[in-house]
């Protein structure tokens, strides 16, 4: 018998009587879902593997990091680092006090060069009789760390260069000095002590510096200090000008307590070769400042740049313009008279026909305006503390805005040669020096004392006291010369201090006042080095021959009839000049 069984369809079946396969024996692939792929790779053992390293490797390179912090923050208090830019003035402070500490003198790797101001490691010369024609200085080497001891602190010393950007860039240096110690203030005991010894040294000198690439200020050179009686000038204007300056430098608190800027400015015209800028060098080396010649012509200057030099400058210092008649016009030739043939001759600038030619000719060069000048000097932005001083030949060229109290304060007119000058000057040239005295002494004959002493006429003394014409050197063909001189090596002249006196009296009679300048005079006398004798018998001569030599036709000068020096405070000035 057989068993039918029979099967009962559920509701959710088909009607068919086929009941449907799961999904997961359909055919085809089967789509990967994002749980089921998370679940098949956290299931594969390399990724624990490779978890486990990137954990490791986090771990240890914040390790490192946090360490490299850790000596950073170390070093920086166990060490002072100071940066100075190679050109300014702390730099060559130090660089003087590393050159008496003799730090390079064993380096295996230096830079030697021939610019170090007044440095010298060379030391003294071989030959002590010559005198070396340039200062030797070792420098850093940029790839090399040097190092030294101060105060028992160990230091490294540094250079770097840096190559600015642009088409135009120009590569700087800088010098690094690291200090071991934990105190900053032994790097300041240091830079006192390094500027202490570098005045100490450069006492006797003073620092030139001029305008460089627009906007900086680039030291030239190291002139020594002239001493006051080196300047000849008439009695009481060295002395006027210079307890001017003297009062101005100690006025400070005084213009701050009744709100007047802290300027102080001198104009100094007149004859050329009268000695203004003499006057200014020995003014500067008085009070101990330095000078910062400020060209209103150089290439690439302009009213910006003009501000940005005066605001560089430092604390206390002398800013000198010279012939600042010439700083908005440029010719071949200024219309400027020549004093000293203005007063051999009476011509007039209307009677010149050359006088028409010169002054057409000028033309505008410069980008410095005369209203940038003028706010460089006393605008919102001027420095203050500074010592201005400006010269010009020619006075009336200037325009009044700029001759006004604050900003030119002070007006000092020179004038040619007075009769105290030639004699002070004539005296200067043979009166012995206290070094020149024993020279003097050995040349000195017996016969030419008799003479002397005795008043024997001026000829003898001449063919004693002075070589033979014969000795003046002559010049070849073809080549003039302004004065003839002579070869002379050792000698000096052999006069006492009365007979140069004497001999100043007769030259000064020869010679009359306010006709030559006191450049044309030494010019004279540097003829007649060792003769002072023959300088007075030709004196009379030279006279006649300058007088007749032909003037140049120029503008009229402004000159005083009565010869003396003239001073005027600028509110002394017209009111059209205010």
């Amino acid at each position: 018998m057989n068993a039918t069984v029979a099967t009962t369809a559920s509701p959710s079946e088909p009607s068919n009587g086929f009941a449907s396969r799961p999904a997961a024996f359909s055919d085809g692939p089967l789509p990967l879902s994002l749980p089921r792929m998370v679940f098949t790779l956290l299931s594969a053992s390399a990724f624990w593997d490779w978890a486990r390293l990137l954990l490791i490797g986090a771990l240890v390179e914040g390790l490192r990091r946090s360490l490299s912090k850790i000596w950073e923050k170390l070093c920086q208090s166990l060490w002072v680092t100071a940066t100075f830019d190679f050109d300014d003035d702390a730099a060559d402070w130090l660089m003087h006090w590393l050159s008496k500490k003799k730090v390079f003198q064993t380096a295996r790797d230096i830079e030697v060069s021939t610019r170090g101001g007044t440095i010298d490691d060379l030391g003294e010369n071989d030959d002590s009789d010559q005198e070396a024609e340039y200062n030797v200085v070792f420098l850093p080497s940029t790839s090399q760390t040097y190092s030294a001891w101060y105060k028992g602190h160990y230091i490294t010393i540094s250079r770097d260069r840096v190559t600015t950007a642009g088409s135009y860039g120009h590569a700087e240096d800088y010098l690094q000095i690291r200090m071991l110690t934990r105190s900053p203030a032994l790097l300041r005991e240091l830079l006192r002590d390094a500027r202490k010894a570098y005045k100490v040294a450069n006492e006797h000198l003073i620092e030139v510096s001029v305008a460089e690439d627009g906007d900086r200020w680039r030291r030239v050179a190291m002139q020594t200090k002239r001493p006051p009686s080196s300047v000849i000038l008439d009695p009481g204007v060295l002395e006027l000008v210079l307890d001017d300056a003297r009062d101005f430098l100690s006025s400070k608190k005084w213009y701050a307590d009744r709100g007047i800027p802290f300027r102080r400015g001198y104009l100094l015209h007149g004859a050329p070769g009268a000695g203004k800028t003499s006057m200014i060098h020995t003014i500067a080396g008085e009070l101990g400042l330095s000078i910062y010649i400020l060209s209103l012509t150089v290439m690439g200057l302009d009213d910006n740049n003009l501000k940005s030099l005066i605001a560089h400058l430092p604390k206390s210092c002398i800013v000198l313009m010279e012939d600042v008649d010439a700083a908005f016009t440029r010719s071949i030739k200024r219309d400027i008279v020549d004093p000293e043939t203005q007063s051999h001759t009476h011509q007039s600038r209307a009677s010149s026909p050359e006088d028409t030619g010169d002054s057409g000719k000028e033309t505008q060069f410069g980008r410095v305006t005369l209203s940038g000048l003028l706010n460089a000097l006393d605008g919102i932005a001027a420095h203050e503390g500074r010592i201005l001083f400006a010269t010009t030949n020619s006075y009336g060229s200037l325009d009044p805005a700029l001759l006004r109290p604050g900003r030119l304060d002070l007006h000092i007119e020179f004038h040619l040669a007075s009769t105290y000058q030639v004699k002070e000057l004539f005296k200067r040239f043979y009166t012995c020096t206290p070094s020149e005295e024993g020279e003097a002494s050995s040349n000195r004959s017996a016969d030419d004392s008799e003479k002397t002493q005795t008043g024997s006429s001026s000829t003898n003394a001449t063919s004693s006291a002075s070589p033979s014409r014969s000795d003046a050197s002559t010049m070849p063909e073809g080549i003039s010369s302004v004065y003839p001189g002579s070869v002379h090596t050792s000698r000096v002249a052999n006069l006492s201090a009365t007979q140069a006196a004497d001999l100043a009296d007769r030259f000064a009679e020869i010679i009359p006042a306010r006709t030559f300048s006191m450049a044309t005079l030494q010019g004279y006398l540097m003829a007649y080095k060792t003769r002072p004798y023959a300088a007075v018998e030709e004196a009379a001569a030279w006279v006649q021959k300058k007088k007749k030599e032909k003037p140049t036709p120029a503008a009229a000068a402004r000159m005083e009839p009565n010869g003396a020096a003239t001073v005027a405070e600028a509110d002394e000035l017209p009111e059209s000049a205010t």
